[in-house]
């Protein structure tokens, strides 16, 4: 069974590494389909302070991450694979490639992913030269890269065989076919609830799952299912559709 490993180089390792406590992360773990590391950039400091950082050349605001410590980190991620397995090191920046669904289930062909998570004002111009991909999860400003870190790597996951549960599904989910996913209904059949109205009195409503999903005619069920995807997918995201 395929194995994969991801490890994330930044300033904060420690919440790296709590995060893999939950969900789906940690039951990969459990099962021996992931191997989870953080590693700590300031191991790789300079001088006594274990500097990381300094000011930016031609002035400006806040401070830059070194390119010569963020070499050593990447280095020695790189040394310690074995150079059989097919591995990818990631930069996170907003100035990457947009992630989506389609990229997800391209990475989790990888037996190895390495995540290189900025802070501060960045990282020098020159340390891209040293990674294999950059990637940006929206058109927005973090504080760092772990969050995009552990966003890639739960969607990354999720096709990983053996990591969802038995009756879970990756392909059947929004964005798995370019299109949002279809409406998801439970029990109770009937959920009443009062409906306030305002200059009005309330009154009791009930809000009831569609009979189709109740008649057990699975073809039917599909082709309403595809339906409401199509018209879901055009009303809340019509860029899909185009």
């Amino acid at each position: 069974m395929k194995k994969i490993s991801i490890t994330t180089i930044t300033l904060f390792p420690d919440f790296i590494e709590q995060y893999a406590r939950f969900g789906i992360i940690a039951r990969a773990i459990q099962r021996k389909l992931l191997s989870w590391k953080a590693i700590d950039l300031r191991a790789f400091g300079l001088d006594a302070r274990k500097t990381v950082d300094d000011r930016p050349f031609g002035g400006g605001v806040g401070m830059v991450l070194r390119p010569d410590v963020l070499y050593k980190a990447i280095t020695s991620v790189r040394k310690s694979k074995v150079k059989s397995r097919k591995l990818k090191v990631v930069l996170l920046t907003p100035q990457g490639k947009k992630f989506d669904q389609k990229l997800a289930k391209q990475l989790s062909k990888y037996d190895e992913l390495i995540f290189v998570s900025g802070r501060y004002e960045g990282f020098d111009e020159r340390i891209r030269k040293f990674v294999d991909m950059e990637i940006s999860i929206g058109d927005y400003v973090l504080m760092g890269g772990e969050l995009p870190a552990l966003v890639i790597s739960e969607a990354v996951l999720r096709y990983v065989p053996g990591v969802l549960g038995k009756g879970e599904s990756a392909d059947n989910e929004s964005f798995s076919d370019g299109l949002l996913e279809y409406p998801q209904y439970t029990k109770p059949e009937t959920l009443r609830v009062k409906s306030n109205v305002k200059g009005q009195m309330s009154k009791v409503v009930e809000l009831k799952v569609p009979k189709v999903l109740r008649t057990g005619h699975h073809a039917n069920i599909e082709a309403w299912r595809k339906s409401e995807s199509i018209k879901r997918t055009k009303k809340r995201r019509p860029d899909l559709i185009k």
